[in-house]
């Protein structure tokens, strides 16, 4: 393949298919990205510009000691278009970097209208194409025939419509004077899970707080669609007081090794990653807003100064299993002409979409133009993106916001309010390595 005779073709414009063009372009691909609106729009859409922002117009913290800023950072050093757009329509918003949503999407559209390399195609694409190289960046909100279309490369079992994800917590945050380790009717002390017990008055104030929790209302375009295998932990808690108990918070085969007794109930912990950094509370998928996440699952035995890296939620989203299906370049491993960015490749967020889009452009251009794509060390945001959607646990895989609980632990352990700085200051200087070795890769 050589970049003079072959184009790029981008399906979805939202942050991540524009991010995944203007990289491309700028490493000499002909692009040519497609958009289905003004023709069609998803039900979450009113724009007819790119880059839309649908649910907020906040990308969240800008401190670059949070996951999120250095995530930020390392796509503004690596020339990202939309932190280009982000910075130059931000609004104040505290410490928050907030932007006008419509001068965002206007700014973007502008830059990639008049780039001479893109060509912006508006129509529906029900397929994706098998003779060219494509990025599949179409959000979660994906069209039924493209969802078919993708259905028939990936398999079935390996392509999701809906979200159920449980809260994660991370280990250092676990006060395991109060948790035990067992698996079910296996010894104390080993297995896989981590069990916080909980006594009868202790479970009873829990589910009563369950209850009366606020929660979140789904969107317009939403309906519920709660299967019997993941209902959220506070429908289970309103069909009785002893539904839980005899559901995912059952304590059977378990023994807490301060009292030698079965707890009356227990909350599992399930590990995340293989690296045991993160914990899944299992069976918590809720709609409970954020806030009153944190302050009920707080009441948790061992949980009491709980640090969540993701909090529950259920909503529609179109995803693949990504441990299944991709490589570490967002190619997929049966068919490696096709790239997925954006949160259909399995990450939350419109800055971990751009991010996936940022580096599905670069790699496919490399593709095309017969050269070695080039991964982002772990220790990087992107890095770590990459190596939860590439080693996490297939059996459960959810989506995922960046976090510090995806990167490699530090060389030593430092009090929390330090170890922001020190995870980012490694970052930058791997990202700038990584930056270094794609510049030579023109």
């Amino acid at each position: 393949m050589t970049g003079k005779k072959q184009r790029l073709t981008i399906i979805g414009a939202g942050l991540a298919g524009c991010e995944a063009a203007w990289q491309a372009a700028k490493r000499n691909i002909n692009v040519t990205l497609f958009e289905m609106k003004p023709i069609k729009f998803s039900p979450a859409h009113k724009l007819d510009s790119l880059a839309e922002l649908v649910c907020s117009n906040s990308l969240r913290s800008s401190s670059i000691d949070s996951a999120i800023g250095l995530l930020k950072e390392e796509l503004r050093r690596g020339g990202s278009l939309i932190m280009e757009a982000a910075d130059a329509t931000r609004i104040p918003a505290g410490k928050a970097h907030a932007v006008d949503r419509r001068l965002f999407s206007e700014y973007v559209t502008s830059k990639i209208s008049k780039h001479p390399a893109i060509s912006v195609e508006r129509g529906e694409i029900t397929s994706i194409p098998t003779d060219t190289v494509v990025i599949v960046a179409t959000g979660p909100l994906t069209s039924k025939p493209l969802s078919k279309s993708l259905r028939s490369i990936v398999g079935e079992e390996f392509l999701s419509f809906y979200d159920a994800i449980a809260p994660i917590v991370t280990s250092e945050s676990i006060n395991m004077d109060i948790v035990f380790r067992q698996s079910r009717y296996g010894p104390v002390g080993e297995g896989d899970y981590l069990n916080c017990p909980m006594d009868k008055e202790t479970y009873d104030a829990f589910v009563k707080e369950l209850l009366r929790g606020e929660k979140v209302k789904l969107h317009h375009f939403e309906t519920p669609r709660y299967f019997e295998g993941c209902l959220p932990v506070e429908i289970m808690a309103e069909r009785g007081p002893e539904t839980l108990r005899y559901g995912p918070m059952k304590p059977v085969g378990l023994t807490d090794p301060r009292t030698g007794k079965q707890p009356w109930a227990v909350v599992q912990l399930r590990p995340e990653n293989l690296e045991g950094t993160l914990y899944n509370m299992v069976g918590f998928q809720t709609k409970l807003k954020w806030q009153e996440q944190k302050r009920i699952f707080r009441m948790i035995p061992g949980l009491e100064d709980g640090e969540f890296v993701r909090l529950g939620s259920i909503h529609r989203n179109t995803f693949v299993c990504a441990p299944r299906v991709l490589g570490q370049d967002l190619s997929l491993k049966m068919a490696q002409t096709c790239f997925l960015a954006g949160q259909i490749s399995g990450v939350e967020g419109y800055i971990e979409s751009t991010a996936m889009g940022y580096l599905a452009g670069i790699n496919a251009a490399a593709r095309i133009k017969g050269q070695k794509t080039i991964i982002p060390p772990p220790e990087t945001a992107h890095g770590a993106l990459i190596n939860h959607l590439t080693r996490a646990k297939p059996e459960n895989f959810q989506p995922m916001n960046v976090n510090f609980g995806l990167f490699p632990p530090l060389e030593k352990r430092l009090p929390k309010r330090q170890r922001g700085a020190a995870y980012s200051k490694r970052a930058l200087r791997a990202w700038d390595s990584y930056l270094q070795k794609i510049s030579a890769n023109p």
